[in-house]
C-alpha cells in the first residue's frame, strides 16, 4: 500500500473542512503558535510574528508531519521513509514514534548537525548523502533501498493540509493582516498557509521568502518554469535549493503573489532583532521571513511566519557577532 499518488489540482481544491479536520489530527501533537507583536527597543515595528519556532522540536515541520504520520499509521505500513534537511525529520520522527512507526530519515551532508543529532535522539535511522545525491530523492521519491513507505516533506496532500493550520490560525488571531511572508524551501508551507487563508475567504498578499544563496522560485517566476540555480551554502540551512520542485509549481504560480529575496546580512539583522526584540532564538529560514516583512513595515498589517528556532546556538552567536554583535 502507498500514500495516493500528489495530485496538484486535487491539493487547490482542499476546503476549510479539510484545514480544520487537519488541525483535529494533529492537536495532540502541536500546539497554537502565538502571533507576537515585534519590538524594536520597546517600540511595535508593525510586524506580527507567527512564532512556530515554539512548537514542540521547534519547528512548524511538526503540523503536516503529525497529519501524514497519522494517515500512514492507518495504512498497516510498519516502516516510512523520507528525505529532510532536519526539520520535517524531527516532526516525523516524534510523531511516528508515537504511532510505532520505524523511520530512516535521508539527509544531505550539509544538515544542521543540531538536527541530525535530535534524529538520533528521537529514534530515527539517519543516511547521509551528497546534497545533490539527496537533492535526487527529493526529485524522485527514490532512496535507492528497502526502507519503508516513502513519505515526501513537501509534495504530500496531508502535509500540506496540515502546514495550512497556521492559516487558520493567523486568519483568527490577525484578521487584518494584509501581506504574510512565508520562507520558501520546498514549498508546502507556503501552499499551505495560501490554501488556507483563501479556504477562510481571506485574501492576504501572499509572499514567499528565499536567500541570496539560493533562490530557485525567483528563477522560475522569471523563467515561466522551473530551471536549475546555482546554490552556495550557508547558516540558513532549511532553505535554499537548486530547483523548484516540479509538482509544486502549479500551485506556486497560482498562489504566491510575490517573491523577495533577501541577503545574507538582512538575515543576521533579523535573527539579532528578533533576539533583542522578542526574545526569540531563530534559525536562518524564520529570519529570512522577518527580513522580507521589514519592507512592508508601517505600509499594512504584516505576519511574518517565524518556521522554526533548530540552529546551533554558537552558528546564531558568530553570525550576530557577524553583523556587529548585540
Amino acid at each position: 500500500m502507498s500514500i495516493p499518488a500528489f495530485d496538484s489540482t486535487a491539493v487547490s481544491r482542499l476546503t476549510r473542512t479539510d484545514f480544520e479536520d487537519a488541525a483535529r489530527s494533529i492537536a495532540q501533537d502541536a500546539v497554537l503558535t502565538p502571533m507576537l507583536p515585534h519590538f524594536q527597543d520597546g517600540n511595535f515595528q508593525g510586524i506580527h510574528l507567527k512564532a512556530e519556532n515554539l512548537q514542540p522540536l521547534g519547528s512548524f515541520k511538526i503540523r503536516g508531519a503529525a497529519h501524514v504520520a497519522g494517515q500512514v499509521g492507518t495504512m498497516g505500513s510498519g516502516r516510512i521513509a523520507t528525505a529532510s534537511m532536519g526539520n520535517f525529520a524531527q516532526g516525523l520522527a516524534l510523531a511516528a514514534r508515537r504511532r510505532g512507526l520505524g523511520l530512516t530519515v535521508h539527509v544531505p551532508e550539509n544538515a544542521a548537525r543540531i538536527k541530525v543529532a535530535a534524529l538520533h535522539r528521537l529514534g530515527a535511522n539517519v543516511v547521509e548523502h551528497s546534497f545533490d545525491a539527496w537533492w535526487q530523492i527529493m526529485a524522485t521519491r527514490d532512496t535507492g533501498a528497502d526502507d519503508g513507505l516513502f513519505v515526501h516533506p513537501v509534495c504530500e496532500q496531508a502535509v500540506i493540509a496540515g502546514n495550512g493550520s497556521i492559516g487558520l490560525e493567523i486568519a483568527a488571531q490577525l484578521p487584518d493582516v494584509a501581506t504574510v511572508v512565508v520562507p520558501f524551501g520546498g514549498g508546502g508551507l507556503v501552499c499551505g498557509i495560501a490554501l488556507a487563508l483563501r479556504a477562510c475567504g481571506h485574501r492576504a498578499r501572499v509572499v514567499a521568502v528565499e536567500v541570496e544563496t539560493a533562490a530557485p522560485l525567483a528563477a522560475a517566476r522569471s523563467h515561466g518554469e522551473p530551471t536549475d540555480v546555482a546554490r552556495q551554502t550557508s547558516f540558513v540551512d532549511g532553505i535554499g535549493s537548486t530547483r523548484v520542485l516540479a509538482p509544486m509549481w502549479p500551485l506556486l504560480n497560482a498562489l504566491v503573489d510575490e517573491v523577495a529575496v533577501v541577503t545574507l546580512d538582512e538575515v543576521r539583522a533579523a535573527m539579532r532583532a528578533a533576539m533583542l526584540g522578542n526574545h526569540l532564538l531563530i534559525e536562518g529560514a524564520a529570519g529570512a521571513a522577518l527580513a522580507a516583512a521589514a519592507r512592508w513595515s508601517g505600509s499594512s498589517s504584516v505576519c511574518a511566519v517565524i518556521s522554526g528556532g533548530n540552529i546551533d546556538p554558537d552558528v546564531h552567536a558568530a553570525e550576530v557577532r557577524a553583523l556587529g554583535g548585540a
